[in-house]
């Protein structure tokens, strides 16, 4: 369907990749993987037709629609919601009007012979071929039923788009994109703004629309529910594997393995070969062979072994000080904004040691009940934190709030206190900010390392209740990985607010549900818990 042959990109001597080629099927769903700096936000770039590469083309069928769903965007202030969304369908509004002024044209017009007049017919012709084989769309329905899946409620179609984070902006072009029905959809860190349900409505979409997928994400849960495609990015080339993202890194395991393998018989054979000039180099009887081992090692193509990113973040938060045995209690907890009721009657205990998770949509009330906590906002009802209850607080929009205008090592200096400031160099390069990275300005830091900054500040000082908002946006796979490591071997009290399933599971061992103004306790871990939930809503429609 969509073609990608011979790209390459090169910048300020530097080959970010060179002659890539694939072929993207219709209904493909492919994983676009890589570590940072590999060239896939680039790639999709190109594809979308947003960047264009040094060489090589892309080619797709005339008719092809091909949607782009970048990480940072920005949507028109002046619109509602429902204004905006319904933008998926403006070059079908403006078709129909061009054919009803066109029409009207012809019907004033007297000129039946002229050259205007037939320009004017074809015109006509043209678009009413195109516009009649739409197919007829309830289009105020579709734009309904897109915005209630992806988390709107009704009384938000009305809402200018100026009221709305960056994460909800980003939902209204979602629906734009899956309103327009493309033929090929290419999405970049999709989830990164999204609760765990419309992440599940998405996957649904995706996974029955039918039409082609290229997605890069660090949810692996996500990847692995809808993709059966992974392409890797890696060393200036691309690997083509026709299996999800799980079973590609056992399969890339293997290809490593088989690489070395072949690297090391190679060396074997050009040391014994080198041994061989070396000792009988100017040995009369020898010219010949001597001759003939040195053309072939000039002509031997040596094997490469794909680079591993060996770069890795050590994270270890120190010991906690003991605290309260109950470091959380809430009894009859409520918030109001105006009349808008966030959630009322929240009655809970946290104990020590306990590892918890904040879920539910959007706009429900998590982070609310994390600021109410750190006593940033008013309440009504009664919370507590217990006895020498000591809190590291890693808000959703931390890493957006560090100073731009300062290094990275600026950054941590200017808060560190004590010790510890002797140890900065040690801990930056901990958090792959050695050498020159720790003189870098924050404004040149991507998402991740950015992150990566932020969650420095939390290990300056020992603490023993650890809260943590949606910690995992824009940090990959690996760091993840590290991250929960870390997390599992914490020895305090975790209150985590996230919508990544991958990430909690296995991490919080109690799940606290925010949804129709309430807080609901549920003992259990995240998969059971959805699980349960799916139980839930078959159960609610048995009884509709």
């Amino acid at each position: 369907m969509v073609s990608v042959d011979g790209l390459a990109v090169e910048f300020g001597g530097t080959t970010l990749f060179k002659d890539i080629s694939f072929v993207i099927n219709e209904k493909d769903r492919i994983a676009l993987m890589g570590k940072n700096g590999a060239g896939k936000s680039t790639l999709l770039k190109i594809i979308a037709g947003a960047d264009k590469p040094t060489r090589g083309r892309i080619g797709a069928p005339k008719d092809a629609v091909i949607a782009y769903l970048p990480q940072h965007l920005m949507t028109d202030n002046t619109r509602t919601v429902f204004e905006e969304a319904s933008q998926a369908f403006s070059r079908i509004f403006e078709m129909e009007k061009e054919i009803e002024d066109l029409n009207i044209q012809m019907a004033s017009r007297t000129d039946y012979e002229s050259e205007e007049y037939y320009q004017l017919i074809e015109r006509v012709s043209s678009l009413s071929e195109v516009f009649y084989s739409i197919e007829e769309i309830n289009y105020d329905a579709e734009v309904e039923k897109t915005l209630l899946g992806l988390g709107f409620m009704r009384e938000d179609f009305t809402r200018s788009t100026s009221e709305f984070s960056g994460g909800w902006r980003m939902r209204i072009e979602l629906a734009k994109i899956l309103l327009r029905q493309p033929d090929l959809i290419l999405l970049d860190e999709p989830t990164n703004h999204l609760d765990i349900e419309s992440i599940q409505w998405l996957e649904n979409f995706l996974k029955e629309s039918g039409k082609a997928v290229i997605v890069i994400s660090h949810d692996r849960a996500f990847v692995d529910n809808i993709t059966t495609r992974t392409i890797e990015v890696t060393m200036g080339r691309i690997y083509d594997y026709k299996v999800n993202y799980s079973e590609y890194l056992e399969l890339r395991k293997d290809r490593r393995l088989h690489q070395q393998k072949a690297f090391e018989e190679q060396q074997r054979i050009i040391a014994d070969n080198q041994a061989f000039i070396d000792r009988f180099k100017g040995t009369y009887s020898k010219t010949n062979q001597v001759s003939s081992r040195e053309k072939m090692l000039e002509k031997m193509v040596i094997v490469e072994v794909d680079e591993e990113d060996t770069s890795a973040l050590r994270l270890k938060f120190p010991p906690s000080p003991r605290s309260g045995n109950y470091p959380v209690i809430a009894d009859g907890l409520a918030k109001s904004y105006g009349d808008n009721l966030v959630f009322a009657d929240a009655k809970f205990t946290i104990e020590r040691g306990e590892k918890v998770a904040f879920v539910g949509r959007n706009g429900e009330g998590k982070s609310t009940l994390v600021k109410a906590i750190m006593d940033e906002i008013d309440y009504t009802g009664d919370l507590t934190l217990g006895h020498n209850t000591m809190i590291g607080y890693f808000a959703q929009n931390q890493a957006s709030l560090l100073d731009e205008n300062l290094t990275v090592f600026q950054t941590i200096d200017d808060v560190a206190v004590g010790d510890i400031r002797t140890k900065i160099k040690d801990m930056l390069g901990a958090f792959m900010f050695g050498g020159d990275n720790s003189t870098k300005k924050v404004k040149v830091l991507s998402g991740g390392e950015r992150t990566r900054l932020a969650m420095i500040k939390l290990l300056l000082e020992p603490v023993n209740l650890l809260i943590l908002d949606e910690p995992t946006n824009h940090l990959d796979l690996k760091t993840k990985d590290i991250l929960k490591d870390a997390l599992l071997a914490f020895d305090g009290t975790l209150i985590l607010v996230s919508h990544d399933r991958d990430f909690l599971n296995g991490l919080a061992d109690k799940v606290y549900e925010f949804g129709n103004k309430k807080v609901k306790e549920h003992l259990c871990g995240i998969s059971e818990f959805l699980e349960n939930k799916k139980m839930e809503h078959l159960t609610e429609l048995e009884k509709k």
